[in-house]
């Protein structure tokens, strides 16, 4: 199980500039160790505010690659798809050279589309350096849905993909998520929450017994240090 430590912080805005901070300094070392960086990024509203923050990190970015945890299996220019919200919100500046690889291929479906998906992932530096997570009230993380059918081979440990097709059936959309196994390889693996109902969601999963839920998973899997930033 990970050494989970939780950072609480007065205000959003101060979480946003922290973990920014943290994500960059995990990154530089990531470049000044090996010479190449990777990062796989949430979507949703909570880390707007903080790529707001990253992406004015002086790093060298062409030398970063950036992806995604998981998306909705939709064009990239759908309201609803995490790479537009990647792609507005920290792919510009100066970020605008880091190399970015979506989830999202032309396939009709995200069971059509693993394949090509696994090979677009093949560049990127693996373990990735850094993995911010984020959490729903359901307790699911990146695609990692405790109510879709796949949940038990996506959650394996000895799955040997980084990707799988998720159909949730208490979220729209049918998604493609990196796997259980592929999180918690990661170096520096984040979860970034925000007010108090998830907060509470997430203690009770980790509290839990038996029945985990996908976020607890993650925590009982990964080893080593892993962060909670949270902020009401």
């Amino acid at each position: 199980m990970a050494d989970l430590r939780i950072h609480d912080y007065d205000s959003r805005v101060d979480l946003d500039i922290c973990l920014a901070r943290e994500v960059a300094a995990a990154l530089e070392t990531a470049l000044r160790e090996r010479g190449v960086a990777s990062l796989a990024v949430s979507g949703g509203r909570t880390p707007v505010g903080m790529f707001q923050q990253l992406r004015q990190m002086r790093l060298d970015w062409s030398r970063v690659w950036i992806t995604l945890v998981d998306d909705r299996w939709l064009p990239a220019d759908h309201e609803d798809s995490n790479e537009r919200l990647v792609r507005e919100h920290l792919l510009k500046y100066q970020v605008e050279a880091a190399n970015f690889v979506g989830l999202k291929t032309a396939a009709a479906t995200p069971e059509a589309g693993l394949d090509a998906v696994e090979a677009a992932l093949a560049p990127i530096p693996q373990p990735f350096d850094v993995l911010i997570l984020g959490m729903g009230e359901d307790g699911h993380t990146a695609s990692l849905f405790p109510c879709s059918a796949e949940l038990a081979s996506a959650a394996a440990l000895d799955n040997p993909r980084q990707v799988a097709a998720v159909n949730p059936t208490s979220a729209p959309y049918a998604r493609i998520s990196l796997t259980l196994a592929a999180i918690v390889r990661s170096r520096n693996l984040f979860l970034h929450l925000t007010g108090t109902k998830k907060k509470a969601i997430f203690d009770a999963a980790m509290a839990a017994p038996t029945d985990r839920l996908p976020i607890a998973r993650v925590f009982d899997a990964a080893s080593g240090v892993c962060h909670m930033y949270w902020a009401e």
